[in-house]
């Protein structure tokens, strides 16, 4: 039998649906599609930082963006749009299949447990509020390391609180990046696509070990490489 990882989740996209910041972005800018624009400035200026060794959380970067996007956009960005963005962001509902998705590996016998770029809240997490923390061992947050995603100190912080190797874990998430960075460092890497992302095919570059377009086939497609037999 092939070698079980313990499943390490992203949050952010992977289990929560970021489409429920959207009517933020359609209120304030009059055009949805700016949401992913902010995203992808988001966990660009969370690397640099870390690349520069410069601190923020999670939650005032992605203020700060906000911020910046309006300025880019001549839109003027208010005390309470940027209170509308952090309620969004702490409200975020699961993707519909996640329970089934998690419940599935779960009855198959996988350790599972969730790292995200987000500071613990402090009141009821995300997840909490989504329904899903039950489904985790554990739930880690980036900030002790003082570096986001894919920083390599991130992904050993977990293997040491699990007392493994990053060889024993599997990073599931939406985006490449992060499956390329515990990849990078022995373990594996599953990517679910929810349609708006793909894998990067780049010579010596590590490919995830499994791929699907939803978490339901995602969570079948990771039994049937790691699960029982």
């Amino acid at each position: 039998m092939p070698h079980r990882p313990i499943l390490v989740f992203d949050v952010n996209e992977t289990l929560l649906n970021l489409d429920h910041l959207c009517p933020v972005f359609d209120r304030i800018f009059g055009d949805t599609a700016v949401m992913r624009d902010w995203f992808a400035q988001l966990i660009l200026y969370s690397q640099t930082l870390t690349i520069t060794g410069l601190r923020s959380d999670f939650g005032t970067l992605a203020v700060a963006v906000l911020r910046m996007t309006g300025m880019i956009r001549g839109v003027a960005i208010s005390d309470e749009d940027a209170d509308a963005l952090r309620q969004a962001i702490g409200t975020m509902p699961a993707h519909p299949d996640a329970a089934e998705a998690l419940d599935h590996l779960r009855q198959q016998g996988f350790r599972m447990v969730t790292l995200t770029n987000s500071s613990p809240a402090k009141g009821p997490s995300a997840l909490e509020r989504a329904g899903l923390a039950a489904y985790f061992e554990a739930s880690f947050s980036v900030q002790p390391t003082n570096r986001f995603k894919p920083a390599p100190q991130t992904y050993q912080m977990v293997a040491d609180a699990l007392a493994v190797s990053p060889r024993d874990l599997c990073l599931v998430a939406c985006h490449v990046w992060d499956t390329i960075g515990m990849q990078a460092m022995g373990g594996k890497g599953a990517l679910v696509t929810h349609g708006v992302n793909a894998p990067l095919v780049l010579p010596d570059v590590p490919q995830p070990d499994v791929v699907a377009a939803d978490l339901r086939t995602l969570a079948h497609a990771i039994a049937d490489r790691w699960g029982r037999t």
